[in-house]
């Protein structure tokens, strides 16, 4: 949440301003599981040569 104070804001406003973010319960962010796709793309040949490959398509 943002949150503007002005220039010319009161200190009443600025109060009632952070009082009201204060209050706002802090959601966690969801977190990637990435082990859970650890293994699981299977790739035929070297990995190496497969990228070398791949970056060499943009030329």
């Amino acid at each position: 949440m943002t949150v503007v104070i002005k220039k010319g804001d009161s200190k009443e406003r600025m109060d009632e301003l952070l009082k009201k973010v204060a209050n706002k319960p802090v959601v966690p962010a969801k977190k990637f599981e990435a082990a859970k796709f650890s293994g699981t793309v299977k790739f035929e040949g070297d990995p190496l040569e497969i990228q070398k490959k791949l970056r060499d398509e943009w030329e």
